[in-house]
């Protein structure tokens, strides 16, 4: 599945944004879905993960402030940010694994920029 990552901008401190990952087709038998994020000069980190259940994890850093969520019909999944701080800022990448017996699939958006200024 190709995924499109869009939403992001530049938000000062406290504000909102709502990312958007569109998947090219249906993410009904999609395993889980992520959003990762890096900043400038470190590794990519995970920020919020989705299964088909609907079951959510977090970082910690995120914990409380952000919300990911998904739309099967819409075949998009969301990261509702809040609060945001300027080590929020990096550019933001959606992911989408699939899984079955003896294959596994793990496809990526291209990324989209958050910049939250002080």
């Amino acid at each position: 599945v190709q995924l499109q990552a869009s939403g992001g901008g530049l938000v000062q401190a406290g504000g909102s944004l709502r990312l958007s990952c569109a998947a090219s087709g249906s993410i009904d038998s999609i395993t889980r879905m992520g959003w990762h994020r890096q900043a400038l000069g470190k590794q990519r980190e995970l920020v919020a993960r989705i299964t088909s259940s609907g079951t959510t994890s977090y970082s910690d850093s995120v914990k409380g402030r952000f919300t990911v969520s998904r739309d099967n019909a819409k075949n998009t999944m969301y990261l509702q940010m809040n609060n945001l701080k300027p080590e929020d800022t990096g550019v933001y990448y959606c992911n989408a694994e699939e899984y079955g017996t003896g294959w596994a699939r793990d496809d990526w958006g291209q990324g989209t920029q958050v910049t939250v200024s002080s």
